[in-house]
Parts: structure tokens; sequence; C-alpha cells
């Protein structure tokens, strides 16, 4: 047996195995199985051209070398991305832990009783820091969960405004600009109008159904957003809230204000920045819009003795039941992340949030207070982690990047300076010398934090957070191991088990393939920095673009879409503007066959379609004749057919090029 083959160690069966295999299933060899499996006509002619497989060794060199291309900077860009602390506990433990990573959608619950509580924890956690009263088991990142938050107050208009087809959404040019371009793609065929502007100027006419504020703005700025919630509130305005998580520890917490949703990310606890991902995104809400709720919702429950049990709850919103009727395409979010950000907050409890939550206040007007001192105008009069500062944005970029520090700049005399969990009193005194040599002036050296409040006791948090016991009770890293290991136990993994599930969520996790996610010149690279400190992951990214099309045997690839089902609503765009693109914009009917899994139907839905469900044979197979008279009959408004396959059950159907 060669010893360096990744496939060999990966894939179980020996020579040996094989041979008993195959007899059993009567056939001579795997070339024979594939031929009676694999219609002829879509078998490949020739080999794939992909380079030579590496052997495990050979790929972590690979890696290495890779990731040592990438300049880690310290990154101070900000913009809904700041680099934190990940406990090596919850790595080692979770991150780390195939307990945790192979682990399949918690369908079966009386497997998932560890995954279940984990992710109950991170629904507390949102909800006592946001101030709703119900919240989901994570998203797929912030601005998606903006877009579904929009999504969501135009599902729930009071009948007045449906029939009067109230449509405008307005969005404040505070929010952040990511956020702000996926909600305008989101929009577009959700018949929604997509109003930007200043939210002090807003007139809150009866044309809109709801608004997005951001918390803290984009540059930092805390915005008292009291009177114009409660001027929403009067004229019908549901109002959604995207909230930096680690600001609400120390802000008035959006729910208070009377608010109708909250969003963000967990990024700050804990996870790494990653170029942008993955990181599981927060959705919070009122207890009565929970069935417009989208993803998974954790719900208590008793099991069949009685006993103290947790369930996904309210499942029939979701798309693998309501399919193409559900409240969102999205299907597992993330929920790695979202487990490790629970756990940070189990880690720290309310008191070390509220200590973290004050360094980084405190570091931040320190820092303010140095850079006025060299006679720079900090604009931002009230504020959390984030400085907004004039200067001559050239000349402090090119100090800056000298001495390894990245910051936003958003025109040519204005800073933006956002800290964090990693910044220290050398780093504050770092980026002070940077401002003091373009000024051509000394700085002051500072030896601690100066306890300077930037924050209004107008929008200060006043009530208390993670009051539960478990956040209460795990703080030394024996006790969270001890936990971890406890909640591991409840769960199949494959460490375990096979998983007999064939779905989409089944991937392979090898710890050679993991281990560089541990790795910080993968971790600490900021989405934003300059392209050319990136260089390690600009050609990961081109090189598996460039194996995918050759895979697929299409002509170009995208790697934006964050999930299966953000691909699938990818694709469907793409096939509209295709036909927009020819002057046949009228054509919006996706054929779906009803073996098709969930996300299928409810992705066509978002991207504007309607869906025609075309029949299964008996044995789950499409039914040719039917998907032909549908075509036929649709034919001046067909816009695509969207098909698993091998299908849902697993079969490459013959009749798939007809």
């Amino acid at each position: 047996m060669r010893t360096d083959s990744f496939a060999l160690r990966h894939i179980g069966p020996k020579e040996e195995n094989l041979k008993e295999m195959l007899q059993t299933i009567g056939v001579d060899s795997l070339e024979q199985l594939i031929y009676e499996t694999i219609p002829d006509d879509i078998r490949l002619k020739q080999p794939l051209n992909l380079p030579k497989a590496l052997s495990e060794n050979q790929y972590a060199e690979h890696i290495g070398k890779l990731a040592a291309k990438n300049k880690v900077f310290k990154s101070y860009i900000g913009l809904g991305y700041h680099q934190g602390i990940l406990p090596a506990v919850i790595q080692r433990n979770i991150l780390e832990n195939p307990g945790w990573y192979t682990a399949y959608t918690p369908y079966q619950a009386e497997i998932a009783q560890g995954r279940l509580e984990a992710l109950l924890n991170f629904q507390t956690m949102v909800s006592d820091l946001t101030g709703m009263e119900i919240a989901n088991a994570s998203l797929l990142d912030e601005s998606t969960a903006a877009a579904e938050a929009m999504a969501l107050l135009f599902a729930v208009r009071d009948r007045k405004q449906k029939k009067d087809d109230v449509n405008k959404f307005f969005v404040s040019e505070e929010v952040l600009p990511q956020t702000i371009s996926l909600i305008k793609t989101r929009a577009e065929f959700l018949g929604i109008d997509i109003v930007l502007g200043d939210h002090a100027e807003f007139d809150f006419s009866a044309e809109f159904f709801g608004a997005l504020i951001q918390y803290p703005g984009k540059y930092g700025q805390v915005f008292d957003y009291a009177d114009f919630v409660n001027n929403c509130n009067l004229n019908s305005i549901k109002v959604a809230v995207a909230a930096d998580i680690l600001s609400l520890v120390k802000l008035q917490a959006p729910g208070e204000l009377g608010v109708d949703v909250v969003v963000g990310t967990t990024q700050r606890f804990g996870i790494p920045l990653g170029y942008g991902g993955p990181h599981a995104a927060y959705f919070a809400t009122k207890e009565a819009y929970k069935r417009n709720l989208p993803g998974r919702i954790i719900g208590v429950t008793k099991d069949a003795d009685g006993n103290h049990a947790l369930r996904m709850a309210l499942q029939t919103r979701e798309q693998h039941i309501k399919r193409d009727r559900a409240t969102s395409n999205i299907c597992t979010a993330q929920v790695l992340l979202a487990v490790m950000a629970g756990m940070y907050a189990v880690y720290h409890g309310p008191k070390g949030l509220q200590y973290i939550a004050d360094t980084v206040h405190y570091s931040t007007t320190s820092l303010a207070s140095q850079l006025e001192k060299l006679g720079y105008k900090q604009v931002n009069s009230a504020y959390f982690d984030t400085l907004q500062v004039k200067a001559d944005a050239e000349k402090i970029k090119a100090a800056a990047e000298a001495k390894e520090y990245n910051f936003y700049y958003p025109d040519e005399e204005t800073v933006v300076i956002a800290l964090n969990e990693t910044t220290t009193t050398e780093d504050i005194n770092t980026v002070a010398s940077i401002f003091a040599e373009v000024a051509g002036k000394e700085t002051e050296v500072l030896s601690a934090l100066k306890e300077i409040n930037a924050i209004p006791e107008g929008v200060s948090r006043k009530k208390d957070f993670l009051s539960h016991d478990v956040f209460n009770a795990y703080h030394s890293e024996t006790e969270l191991m001890r936990y971890i290991k406890k909640l591991e136990r409840k769960d199949l993994s494959l460490n375990h088990s096979m998983i007999s599930l064939g779905s989409c969520t089944m991937k392979l996790n090898a710890a050679s393939e993991m281990l560089p996610l541990s790795n910080p010149q993968w971790g600490n690279i900021h989405p934003f920095a300059p392209v050319e400190q990136a260089e390690g992951y600009q050609i990961v990214l081109k090189e598996l673009e460039n194996q995918l099309t050759e895979i697929t045997g299409f002509s170009a690839t995208s790697l934006q879409p964050n999930s299966g089902a953000q691909g699938e609503y990818a694709g469907l765009m793409v096939i509209r503007a295709y036909h927009e693109s020819r002057g046949e914009g009228h054509r919006n009917v996706c054929l779906i066959p009803s073996s098709a899994h969930g996300t299928n139907p409810a992705s066509a839905v978002m991207a504007g379609m309607k869906v025609v469900v075309t029949k299964a044979t008996e044995n789950g197979n499409i039914d040719i004749d039917d998907l032909r008279e549908k075509a036929i009959e649709h034919k001046d408004h067909l816009a695509a057919l969207m098909v698993t396959y091998p299908s849902t059950h697993g079969v490459f159907e013959s009749a798939i090029r007809e």
C-alpha cells in the first residue's frame, strides 16, 4: 500500500475489500460498475486536464509556501471585520476536532443534542445582547442576514400596505458598503424599491414599509436612533438594525428602542478574519415574526420519557419542507462558526466580555487623545472602537504600510481606524507615531490606557446580559474543555461511525485539509486589505477557479456564493441576466422536478421566477414525458430547468441530455 497517497488514506476499501464488494453487487470491476451506473453519453471521453495529485506531505509543504506569500499586517480597517483572539481551548476542542466539524445537519435530534445545546447557547447570547425576544441559530454573513431582514419585513407588511403595494425600503448610507450592494441585488426581483439616504433626513413617508440602519455607523459614529425608530413605529415602518455584536456590550440594546429585527456577524467573538469568512451571522427578531424567520431555530422540548430535550423548531418554515413557499433558501449556515462564537461567550461570560469591550473602547479613546494632542481632528462625537480622523490619507497610508498597519481611507482627507481585541498599548503608540511622523511632531509614549468614555449616557447599555448559568460556569480552560467534551459525546459524527445520509452537506474534512485553517497567515488577512498583501490567497482562488472550470466544463467560475443555496441563487440570477441581455426579460418560468432539493424552488422564487414542478416516476427519476409537456406549455416564458445531478437519491438519470 502506498503510504503517501491521499486518496488511499481517505477512501476506505482496500483491494481485497473492493473485490468482495464488486462480487456482492454482481460486477467484475469498477469500470463495469461505472459503465452500468453512469450513462454512456455523459461519460468523459478524455481525462481532465488537472495537475498531478500531491501527497499529504507535499500538500502541507505547498500550502505552507503559499501562506508565506500572504503579508499579515495589523488591519484596523473595520467595515464589519475585526481581528480577535480565538481561545486555544476552543481552537483545539472545536475547530480542530472532528467530533464537531464532521457531524451532520441535526435533522435527527436524538444524535445531535450536543450541537443543539451549543446552538441554543448561541441563540441566547444573541437575544441577550440585542434585547430581542427570539434569535435563530446563525446565517451565512451580515450582508445576507440584512437582506433576509428586508425580506422578512416585506413579508410581514400590514394588510393595507400589501393592498396598496407599498414596496419602498430605506437603507441608511451609514450601512456597510458590501451590505448595500447585496441588498440592491436581492431587492430587484422581490419587487422592492431601495432608497438610499441620510436617516436624519428621512421623511417617514407611507410609501415605505421598512428601514435598515447601522449601529454603530460604517465609520464608527454611534447615533442615537431613538427618535428615528419612534417615528418609524408611528408611521407603520418596520426597522431592522445591523449591529456590531461586541459594541452591544457597551451600547443600548437595539431591542429596547422598539426595532423589529437586529442582524450582524459574530466574527468578533474569536473567529479568524480568513480574508472574509467563513463567519456566522446572527438574526434576532420579535416573537410575533417567528414563523417568518429564516434559518434554523433551536427549541426546548421533552423526549419520550419526559426529559428535557432540544430539537429544531418550527421546521415547516424551512426549504426542506416548504420548498417554494419557504421563508428563505437558507439551509445549514456556518454552524461550526456559530458554535465557536457561542463558546467564546460561554468562556468569557458577561464579565469577560465587559472587560474586552472596555479595553477596546479605552484603547480607542486613548488613541483619540494622542491624535488630538498632535493637532488632528477626530470627527466622531460618540464612538465605540472606531475613529474618523482628518489627515492626508496618501501620506498616512505610506507611513502606515511601512510599519505594516492597514487603515481605511474613504477619501483623500479621511483616515478611519478601527481598533480591536488584539490592540495593545504598543500598537496605540505605533499608530500615534505614524501620525506624528506625517505631522513632523513628537508624540508622548502611552504606558497605560486612559479610561475615557466616548459613549453618551443616552446610548449606553443599562441592562444585564448573559445571566444564564451556562455563561457563568466555565471560565477556566479545564472547565470549558470538559463542557465541550460533554456536549460532543451526545452527538454522532464521523469519529463514531459513518453517517448514511446522502446529501449536499456530506464532505471530506481530512485533517490535512483542516490544519491550514489554524494558520494565522491564512486567518489574519482582512478582506479589504490591499490585494498585494494577499498573494497566497489570490493564487489559491485563481487555481481553484481554473480547476472548477475544467471539471465542470464551463468558461468561468465564481467563488462568490457563500453556500450551495447561494450558488443556486447566483446561477439563476445569471440566467435571468442572460435572458434580459437578449431582450427576453419576460422569461421567468423555472421547471424543477418534485424530487429536487428544497433549496432549489426556494432559490428560484428569490430570483423572481415562477416555479413549475415536474413529476417524478415511481423510482424517483424525472418523468421525461411530463417535463416535455411542461416545457412546451411554458415555452414562451421558459427561463430555466433546475435539476440535481446525480438526483437527490443518488442516481445518474439516463435521459439527462434529453
